[in-house]
């Protein structure tokens, strides 16, 4: 008994915050991070008005930045922070010895095995089903750190410029980091505890008080003579997404036991109830395990604005967008109407790693190849495992319906609706019957869940995907860039503007 409290210590950092877990009866680690977070979020105000850096060098906004950081860590986890530190320092050690041609390859897998036995050491050695905030997830993204920032500095140092796609020029790295700035980019503590990912240039920029210098492209230089006049304030974009975040935690409180996601596994349940109340019951007991991820993520985005980070230029008004480092758009996310949508408005920072690191970068098969990469760098649970090869599946059926079914649906606006009230319920059923292996965790439980199922959308997307032909991806992007050079210069510009203006409207 006393060796397992002291495990449990160790686990979850510092007790001090004992009274208050007995009080809310809650598990103390998750007391420690929300209570790591509100502090980060004050600090984050101190930083950005005090150590502003108008009259801060770069140096001590990046020791003071990383120090709180490991502070934090300390806090939350106790000395199972030092993973933070050993890994990071093991990866900066592979790109200084190994140069600019193979590093990113190396650091990829050093940093993603590194994870992937920590995570297997707390899921089988520790605690399995252990499923709060364990020192595991600040390790899930300083890999995606470290990963990103290996293949920024190939792109800017090893690739030639006409090798790049313009979203690789602006975040591409023409110098190696030192330590400090490596360790500052990796550590800091507005985003140790839960992000979100950002790039180095971005990160960089904002420790030198210019955020928006190597983005400013020629269509965006009337944004960025207005930033030169004037910083734009955070506080109203931090005070509205810290009170969103605490209505999603109270959300969450509220009705997370209500509609319980094991309940879809109980054998009375699936007896008894008809199939219909069955999918009813599905969608509402996912609907309610998500508000917990939009206070965490918001709270971190928040936490990042109030010091100063996550600027992301001016809208066609003149307000100022904060959205650089946004890890969601939650009415996005309920109101998707598509596979694709949903995705790319959920854990958007994570999305954006796994397109530059894996996407864009593999020859063959990238869906498959980012889909495991994915479930790999989650963590040692089959369930995610499962919950990703159901992915990829669901996402090529997704492709070919839209692909060959979409076109038929635009001729009017009232076949549009149709078409977008049947796709919003076919995707929300086919997103809660892909995550329940995720919540679940184990083979078993989520194979009887499918299996009450008669796999019947496994079997069916198959066979959508085998019926329905979709181009490869190769002979897509090849007739893409046939189409812009049979383009006139001035109608190509047009439509990368009109492009950039009606993104959503052309992914739903």
């Amino acid at each position: 008994m006393a060796a397992e409290d002291s495990r449990s210590t160790a686990c979850t950092g510092s007790s001090l915050l004992q009274p208050v877990s007995e009080i809310t009866n809650l598990p103390l680690d998750q007391v420690n991070f929300v209570v790591c977070q509100l502090c980060a979020l004050l600090s984050a105000f101190w930083f950005r008005l005090f150590l502003h850096p108008s009259r801060t060098s770069p140096f001590i906004r990046h020791v003071v930045a990383t120090v709180l950081g490991l502070y934090f860590a300390l806090f939350c986890f106790g000395w199972y922070a030092l993973h933070f530190l050993v890994q990071s320092g093991l990866t900066y050690g592979i790109m200084i010895l190994t140069g600019v041609e193979h590093m990113h390859k190396y650091c990829l897998l050093v940093a993603l095995s590194y994870l992937s036995l920590c995570q297997i050491t707390r899921v089988y050695v520790f605690d399995y089903g252990m499923y709060s905030a364990d020192f595991t997830g600040p390790m899930m993204v300083i890999t995606q750190k470290i990963t990103s920032l290996a293949f920024e500095i190939h792109d800017g140092m090893a690739r030639k410029e006409e090798q790049l796609t313009p979203g690789q020029k602006i975040l591409a790295i023409r110098r190696m980091p030192s330590l400090l700035e490596y360790f500052s980019y990796n550590c800091n503590f507005m985003g140790i505890l839960a992000g979100p990912t950002s790039s180095y240039n971005d990160y960089i920029a904002f420790i030198e008080g210019d955020p928006r210098r190597h983005r400013d492209q020629e269509a965006n230089r009337k944004s960025s003579s207005k930033l030169s006049q004037s910083e734009p304030s955070p506080n109203t974009e931090v005070v509205r997404k810290v009170a969103t975040s605490f209505f999603c935690l109270l959300v969450f409180l509220s009705v997370c036991k209500v509609f319980p996601v094991e309940r879809n596994i109980d054998d009375d349940f699936i007896a008894n109830m008809p199939f219909y109340a069955q999918v009813v019951y599905l969608y509402l007991s996912m609907l309610t395990t998500r508000p917990k991820y939009y206070f965490v993520w918001t709270l971190a985005d928040a936490i990042n604005n109030a010091a100063g980070f996550g600027f992301n230029g001016y809208d066609e008004d003149g307000s100022p967008r904060w959205d650089l480092i946004s890890n969601l758009r939650i009415l996005n996310i309920e109101l998707a109407t598509s596979f694709k949508v949903f995705l790319d408005n959920w854990n958007i920072q994570t999305a954006h790693w796994l397109k530059r690191v894996c996407y864009e970068r593999c020859p063959y098969h990238p869906t498959a190849a980012t889909f495991i990469l994915s479930a790999m760098w989650h963590g040692a649970y089959p369930g995610y495992y499962l919950t990703f090869l159901t992915g990829i599946v669901i996402t090529l059926a997704a492709r070919a319906v839209r692909h060959n079914v979409r076109p038929y649906f635009l001729q009017s606006p009232a076949h549009k609706l149709v078409y977008d009230v049947i796709t919003w319920m076919a995707t929300q059923i086919a997103i809660c019957y892909t995550v329940v292996p995720f919540v679940l965790l184990s083979v078993g439980p989520s194979i009887k869940f499918y299996r009450s199922w008669y796999f019947s959308l496994h079997i069916g997307c198959v066979l959508l995907a085998v019926a329905l032909p979709v181009k490869p991806r190769h002979l897509r992007l090849k007739d893409q860039q046939k189409k812009t050079l049979d383009q006139e210069p001035g109608q190509r510009h047009q439509e990368a503007s009109d492009s950039n203006c009606s993104q959503k409207e052309k992914t739903t």
